[in-house]
């Protein structure tokens, strides 16, 4: 089965095209376009280094949060439209599922965050061994002070991965000296986790694919917090 994944939940982009776990080629880039200058262009780049056209793609894969609110907008909006075009089915993902992926071949404990801003993260553990990737927590936002306390219960060596790593390990490695930050070449999200977790995902039609926020949008929470004040005055 050919897939082509998508992430755009952060700051980075990639696309990733993946013939069953065969990885066949994967674009990355992190230079601060925005998503909507650079994702289409990775499409187009990864199918044709590949070989291949949309009508090749047998499912579309994309990371549908937690993340940027407008970063998984696009991603989504994206592989939608990819889907639809070709008539094929898509899968959505858990970012942080996915950031789990770049620890493979290693034993230990991946803690995926994920940078959500005020001191904040979105976080889930997952047990990472030689060719498995197993959920320990389900995907939250939580205070990186609050983050301490799920760390304290793990047994195994915890490694810190994704774009929140390196906030998380300077707040925390102090008062959790055996706490690890993962390389960063395999520290940000990318398309091909996404890929590798989408196995054994049921597949939807592109207009029944949601998106998970976790919390709601800043502008939102400014309107709630702007219509409490009101009604309490």
């Amino acid at each position: 089965m050919k897939i082509l994944a998508i992430d755009s939940s952060a700051c980075a982009a990639s696309v990733a095209i993946m013939d069953n776990e065969k990885l066949l080629s994967e674009f990355y880039l992190n230079v601060g376009l925005t998503h909507s200058q650079t994702l289409m262009p990775l499409v187009s780049s990864a199918l044709e280094c590949a070989g291949l056209s949309c009508t090749n793609i047998d499912l579309f894969v994309v990371t549908n949060g937690p993340g940027s609110f407008t970063g998984v907008r696009i991603g989504v909006a994206a592989i939608k439209g990819l889907a639809q075009a070709v008539n094929r089915k898509c899968v959505g993902v858990s970012t942080l599922e996915a950031i789990a992926y770049n620890l493979l071949g290693t034993e230990c404990i991946a803690c995926c965050v994920m940078d959500a801003r005020c001191e904040q993260v979105y976080t889930a553990m997952f047990s990472v061994d030689m060719d498995s990737v197993c959920r320990i927590t389900q995907d939250s936002a939580m205070k990186i002070s609050e983050l301490s306390e799920q760390i304290n219960k793990c047994s195994q060596p915890v490694v810190l991965v994704g774009d929140g790593a390196q906030i998380c390990y300077d707040t925390l490695s102090a008062q959790l000296p055996e706490l690890r930050l993962a390389p960063e070449g395999n520290r940000y999200q990318r398309a091909s986790g996404a890929a590798l977790a989408s196995k054994g995902v049921d597949a939807v039609n592109f207009h029944n694919l949601g998106i998970n926020y976790l919390r709601l949008p800043q502008a939102e929470r400014e309107l709630k917090k702007l219509l409490k004040s009101n009604y309490k005055s």
